[in-house]
């Protein structure tokens, strides 16, 4: 074993490089997760995350991906460390999808392997992606009406999946006997495994160069230097308590409202968020347990500090989270959590608006929230095959002190993903689309600086076996607007069967026949400051754009225009000063 030493003893040249390797260890897990998966929502959508920790459990490095993932992965990897603890050996793979372990739901499935060198364990790779099926009540895993995780799907609570680099014959039979694509799972499975593999190749070539001390000096400068950065953006903050309150649209099984609230305290450089009052779990599957919790905060937090410094743990040593046990934030089992990311969106959305109003430079006003997740599945009539599409739509986000809020941008909790291209989608799937717009006549919260407009996805199914299922938020609750700004606009799910049509929030199973059409209605979000005082030639603009009617250019922003759409100042001023 090497003498330790601290970063202070290596030039920070040497430690910006070992930093550069390790990030990008992590960015080439990334990319054999892309290349090597069979799901779509993994390669095409970039449903995952990787990362490397040490072995205290501390986030080193990580690639972007999906922002839910960023508190996870230390609660999962300390549940595979208590369970198998010195057991751990060279070549061994574990796996977990666990959401009280400190997962998220069934779909995520995690893959933790020991790196060693040297004979010495010295660090860990993580690989976090969602398979489309791992069983359960409904195909896709995640029924909007389940009452219980036993319907979800099945759950790994910390196994070994590998010894000697050899996948466990037990795990592989459990997969393929337990889910509908049982190919497509395994293929997933063995992309994980190729790039957790890949990490300890890269690992192991960089302490072969670097020596073990100084990469763990290394992991030192990492940690050290994001936690001043930190404490030094929270410090900068004003003291203060700063609270919110929302309501969650339902849970799935009920349409009542739930309650939710958060108090934010920053003192010096801390901060702290509490939860305390939160509704309890509910019966439906909109809870979320710790660890989403933890991604949660930490995702808001982190773009308020340094929303483009790589993520590691040394970022979030000043953050204090409370939650009693058994909320809808921090649920305990069986309760579901398959629509995790609808409930943990609302506590990002609790944080942000506590503290929109002391950094509206950097949180803008209400956004649409909701991934407004659909499910549209059944038999392929090319080859006889089961399909599970899933993809997070995109939607409106709020206006900030500066700019109006952009149009069509995926949620705050997906991060660096994307949807699918229409070519792509139309030569996978059995469905056409039909529209890919935006949605301008849902409309925007208006303001000095707009909200940003949500979009319009309308397929056509071309399948003869095909049903879907939908779990929405912000379908009550509009977006909020800041500092005047005006309320946005909500989220939707319409399908039409030949002259029918039916607008939707929450949808448990709906069986739909060729011709049948399924249409994504995302909203806009808040807008911020007084509408009037919005720049005339702006709102024209917007007009011309054919963003906005005429009539609502004089109605929400007191401008008038002429018939050929020219500025009417004489009567925009009269408006504006009338009111």
């Amino acid at each position: 074993m090497v003498a330790a030493i601290s970063a202070k003893d290596i030039d920070p040249v040497t430690l910006e490089i070992v930093r550069g390797k390790l990030l990008a260890a992590v960015d080439e897990m990334g990319i054999v997760i892309a290349r090597t998966s069979m799901s779509p929502v993994i390669y095409e959508v970039l449903d995952f995350a990787c990362g490397i920790l040490d072995t205290k459990a501390q986030l080193i490095v990580q690639t972007n991906g999906i922002t839910l993932f960023t508190g996870t992965f230390s609660f999962q990897l300390r549940a595979i460390m208590n369970k198998f603890g010195d057991e751990m050996r060279p070549g061994d793979v574990y796996m977990i999808n666990d959401p009280y372990e400190g997962g998220t739901h069934t779909c995520d499935m995690a893959l933790i392997r020991p790196m060693f060198s040297g004979g010495e364990l010295r660090a860990f790779a993580i690989a976090v992606a969602h398979w489309s099926e791992v069983g359960g009540s409904v195909a896709g895993s995640i029924a909007p009406n389940a009452t219980e995780i036993y319907q979800e799907g099945i759950r790994f609570p910390g196994v070994r999946a590998c010894r000697d680099d050899e996948l466990m014959p037990d795990i592989v039979e459990l997969i393929r006997e337990n889910v509908r694509l049982p190919t497509m799972c395994l293929g997933d499975l063995n992309a994980e495994l190729a790039a957790v593999r890949i990490a300890e190749v890269r690992f192991q070539e960089i302490e072969e160069k670097y020596d073990s001390a100084t990469v763990d000096a290394a992991f030192e400068y990492i940690l050290e230097t994001s936690e001043k950065l930190s404490r030094d953006a929270v410090t900068a903050m004003p003291d203060g308590r700063y609270c919110a309150k929302d309501l969650i649209d339902g849970d799935g099984v009920s349409e009542e409202q739930i309650p939710v609230c958060v108090e934010v305290v920053i003192s010096g450089d801390k901060m702290t968020f509490d939860f305390t009052g939160t509704s309890s779990q509910r019966p439906g599957p909109i809870n979320c347990a710790y660890g989403a919790l933890h991604s949660a905060v930490k995702t808001v937090f982190k773009s308020l500090v340094d929303p483009q410094g790589a993520s590691n743990e040394g970022w979030f040593r000043p953050v204090e989270i409370i939650c009693p046990e058994g909320t809808v934030f921090t649920a305990v089992k069986p309760a579901p959590t398959g629509w995790y990311y609808e409930g943990s969106a609302h506590a990002s959305e609790l944080v942000w608006m506590a503290l929109a109003e002391i950094a509206p430079d950097h949180l803008s006003a209400g956004s649409y929230m909701s991934l407004c997740g659909t499910y549209i599945y059944g038999k392929n009539p090319e080859n006889g095959e089961i399909f599970v599409h899933i993809e997070p739509a995109v939607g409106g986000w709020g206006a900030t002190s500066t700019r109006d809020g952009t149009a069509a941008l995926i949620a705050t909790t997906d991060g660096d993903t994307y949807n699918y291209s229409v070519e792509l989608f139309e030569a996978k799937f059995p469905l056409y689309i039909r529209q890919y717009a935006l949605n301008t006549e849902g409309g925007v919260g208006a303001g000095r600086y707009r909200g940003g407009f949500g979009a319009v996805r309308e397929f056509e199914i071309c399948a003869d076996e095909a049903s879907t299922y939908a779990s929405y938020g912000r379908t009550k609750e509009p977006p909020w607007g800041l500092k005047g700004g005006d309320k946005g606009s909500c989220n939707f799910l319409e399908i039409a069967s030949g002259e029918a049509r039916e607008r939707i929030f929450r949808i448990p199973f709906r069986t739909l026949k060729p011709g049948d059409r399924v249409k994504i209605v995302t909203g806009g979000g808040g807008g911020y400051g007084d509408a009037y005082t919005r720049p005339p030639e702006a709102v024209r603009e917007d007009v011309m754009n054919d963003y906005i009617t005429p009539e609502i250019a004089r109605e929400q922003y007191g401008v008038a225009l002429n018939t050929d759409l020219s500025l009417n100042e004489a009567t925009t001023h009269a408006l504006r000063e009338a009111r």
